[in-house]
């Protein structure tokens, strides 16, 4: 009988829901076909040597492919090369990354950013006055969103982007660049987030405050399904970290075995809100996992 397949899978951190969705998700498939997983998480969320110690130790266990997720897409890029160099296969997912890689998984950040904001300034018809709360610098995922809510505003002279802040994908320093730009700004009609998690640190800040204003985020995380459903979140995008990691782990077992796998490979991110919610009301231990053919065309 043969040995099974031994995924080493990377995620950025404990603290996002997002990516205990993604190794859920990982879990799953690997299990689907036989395969076990090993986790390589940073204790401190994001931290690239934490990350770049992980991959010696990956190394050491010497899996038969790699699923990873760069905390730092440019710093992490030598260590990328170790694989390579070990000749073990990689799929990058979520922040697209240079290097010799199987394939990468994700979806297009720019198109997430705007439909976001889209969302954002429909529910203000008159315009107004918004806030953006970005990720961390150093993710594409970050970035690129910030250019989709740029192209956005630059089609929507109505509204106006009169503060930013840095909320590094986590809920307590949301919270915190939240207060701040309250404290600055007297009004602040709606808030645009590259995250839930990020979201849920602005919904914080708005009611430690007794301030109104309408927010949007992306991940489709449950409780930002409940917050859309109780009408305090007006919308998410779903860059579904569980549907990635899932296809990612689908690419990596298809290489595996000799099967095609494209170069990149897209995953849909859909608008979540208050006329659509109920679809996503599922929790992540009960959904499917995602089907290669519904999405790889």
């Amino acid at each position: 009988m043969a040995r099974p397949f031994t995924l080493a899978v990377f995620t950025k951190n404990r603290v996002n829901p997002a990516y205990a969705a993604a190794r859920l998700a990982a879990d799953r498939v690997a299990a689907e076909a036989g395969a076990r997983t090993l986790h390589f998480v940073p204790q401190t969320p994001d931290d690239v040597g934490q990350q770049k110690a992980l991959v010696g130790e990956a190394l050491a266990a010497v899996p038969d492919a790699v699923v990873f997720v760069p905390v730092d897409d440019r710093q992490m890029v030598p260590d990328l090369a170790r694989f390579a160099d070990a000749g073990i296969p990689v799929v990058t997912c979520i922040n697209r990354m240079e290097g010799k890689v199987i394939s990468f998984v994700g979806s297009d950040d720019v198109a997430v950013g705007h439909t976001a904001a889209k969302a954002l300034f429909g529910a203000l018809p008159a315009g107004g006055r918004i806030v953006a709360i970005e990720g961390t610098p150093a993710a594409p995922t970050s970035r690129d969103r910030t250019v989709g809510l740029g192209k956005a505003l630059a089609e929507t002279p109505a509204m106006e982007l009169v503060g930013s802040g840095v909320g590094y994908f986590q809920q307590a320093p949301a919270r915190e660049e939240m207060a701040r730009l309250l404290a600055e700004h007297a009004e602040i009609d709606g808030v645009w987030t590259s995250n839930d998690v990020m979201a849920f640190g602005v919904l914080e800040a708005l009611a430690a405050a007794g301030r109104p204003a309408k927010v949007v985020g992306v991940n489709g995380l449950p409780e930002a399904i409940d917050n859309i459903e109780r009408g305090t979140m007006q919308a998410s995008v779903d860059f579904s970290a569980f549907n990635i990691a899932g296809i990612a782990a689908r690419a990596a077992l298809r290489h595996l075995r000799g099967e095609a796998v494209p170069a990149s490979i897209m995953v849909p991110a859909a608008l979540i809100d208050g006329t659509n919610f109920q679809r996503w009301k599922v929790p992540f231990a009960l959904r499917p996992t995602p089907v290669w053919e519904e999405i790889v065309a």
